[in-house]
């Protein structure tokens, strides 16, 4: 189950991001490293990394607030731990703490070794129906 309206043509697409599982409790996705998202020393840009956790992350958090409205990210943190220059990574999201006004995942992306690659948390507020920032 992913949330209506989750466009996957969009900048997501352009990374690659695939969402592969998605529920209240834990959200999977998965992308492959290419050449155009590496940095000029060769690795993996952290940019990717932050923008999979934001993607990730607020997959999650509005597969878990539903119909009741919509999710906005306010607060990425993304640590990059392991150097990376291809492969497939797969993020996978888990909630902290989801409240009446926010949510905040961890987010945490793995190699095929399973090795820690990045670990992000991402707050998001929850904005109701009749908000009008949801509204757009």
């Amino acid at each position: 189950m992913t949330p209506i309206g989750y466009d996957h043509k969009g900048f997501d697409a352009l990374l690659g991001l695939q969402i592969t599982s998605a529920t209240e409790d834990e959200v999977r996705a998965e992308f492959t490293v290419r050449p155009e998202l590496l940095q000029p020393y060769g690795l993996l840009h952290g940019g990717v990394l932050c923008s999979v956790v934001e993607t990730v992350g607020s997959v999650a958090g509005a597969v878990w607030y539903g119909d009741r409205g919509n999710v906005v990210g306010t607060s990425n943190h993304t640590n990059f731990l392991r150097a990376v220059r291809e492969g497939k990574l797969t993020a996978v999201a888990t909630p902290i703490h989801r409240g009446r006004t926010q949510q905040l995942w961890s987010i945490d992306v793995r190699d095929e070794q399973d090795r820690l690659v990045a670990r992000g948390e991402l707050r998001v507020a929850n904005l109701p129906t009749g908000n009008p920032v949801t509204e757009v």
